[in-house]
């Protein structure tokens, strides 16, 4: 059976590596065409420090990000962003339907919640 135009099979998401990180360095990106923040993010001992670029500077200022868990794919190959190398693509959600600033996905600062631990 085929699917529907725009559906995707489990089997495809499973495929996505989806891993809570903590924040670990945040500031702004020098050279962004569309200002951004860069981010050094802890995956825990098996992922390590991973580096991102997130359009979130109308939400954000950096200094309010350290400590911060937030979720992100881990599995895309690299990217060079404003000559910042971007190893995961960090979730966010266009807030007040699209009108709004992009707002991070955080999972619950739950104590069971570590870096590195896998969306399931």
């Amino acid at each position: 059976m085929e699917a529907a135009p725009g559906l995707i099979e489990f089997d495809d998401f499973a495929k996505v590596d989806i891993r809570a990180g903590r924040v670990v360095e945040a500031a702004p990106l020098a050279g962004a065409r569309i200002p951004a923040i860069r981010l050094v993010l802890d995956f825990g001992p098996e992922l390590r420090l991973k580096q991102s670029s997130a359009r979130i500077t109308e939400a954000y200022d950096p200094s309010d990000l350290v400590g911060r868990m937030v979720l992100a794919v881990v599995n895309f190959p690299p990217r060079r962003i404003a000559g910042w190398r971007s190893d995961v693509l960090v979730l966010g959600l266009y807030s007040s339907g699209g009108e709004g600033p992009v707002v991070l996905i955080r999972p619950d600062e739950h104590p069971a919640v570590r870096p590195g631990d896998r969306l399931g």
